[in-house]
């Protein structure tokens, strides 16, 4: 797809649901980032934005990225109504054209697949050379096929976090990885069911 098509598609997605007014965490950003002094950081993808409002509530500044100008729209309201405003910049942006330029003490990219073409590995090797010494690069991935996926191709591969970590080809004398495992844990999709599904989750410190 061209960048013009994504975000037609992204945004035709978020207008067919309702805004949501409670949206909630991912649980992998929840248990690695709670115990975390907060600082300045980027959500790539933000989505429907619970990410976003439940770092800025923990006293985060948060730069909330999504190709979907509704999905933009919405978190930028749920953020004033919450008094967040002054926390929380959502905008539209697409992160194959290009990343803030700015120095983040966390990169957070949740689900980050999509239907149209992007060089995803391009893109988060991009936004680790934006963390501070100290900062912490967050990814999750899906590591299995929810009933409610987009993607129901059975022939699908995951990649598995050390071989993301392998991809992003970042300098030991520079990161280190924390954490890379396959977790499971009890999804709810949008329409109300169950299913347990896998996170890859990858993580990644920047120590010098």
């Amino acid at each position: 797809m061209e960048q013009t098509d994504a975000a037609t598609y992204w945004d035709e997605m978020y207008a067919e649901m309702p805004a949501p007014t409670d949206p909630q965490p991912n649980t992998r950003l929840v248990e690695t980032v709670g115990a975390l002094p907060p600082g300045d950081a980027l959500d790539i993808g933000c989505g429907g934005g619970g990410d976003a409002l439940w770092l800025a509530g923990l006293g985060w500044q948060v730069t909330a990225l999504d190709v979907s100008d509704v999905a933009a729209t919405r978190l930028t309201r749920l953020a004033r109504s919450r008094g967040l405003g002054d926390r929380i910049t959502a905008r539209q942006h697409d992160v194959r054209a290009s990343l803030p330029e700015l120095p983040f003490d966390l990169v957070t990219a949740h689900y980050f697949h999509t239907p149209y073409e992007q060089d995803r590995t391009a893109i988060l090797r991009s936004a680790a050379h934006l963390l501070r010494p100290g900062g912490r690069l967050l990814v999750v991935d899906h590591g299995s096929t929810a009933p409610w996926s987009w993607n129901q191709d059975p022939d699908v591969r995951f990649p598995s976090p050390e071989e993301v970590a392998g991809l992003l080809r970042l300098s030991p004398a520079q990161w280190s990885v924390e954490r890379a495992d396959a977790p499971r844990r009890i999804a709810t999709g949008p329409d109300g069911r169950t299913a347990e599904v896998v996170d890859h989750v990858l993580l990644v410190l920047r120590t010098g």
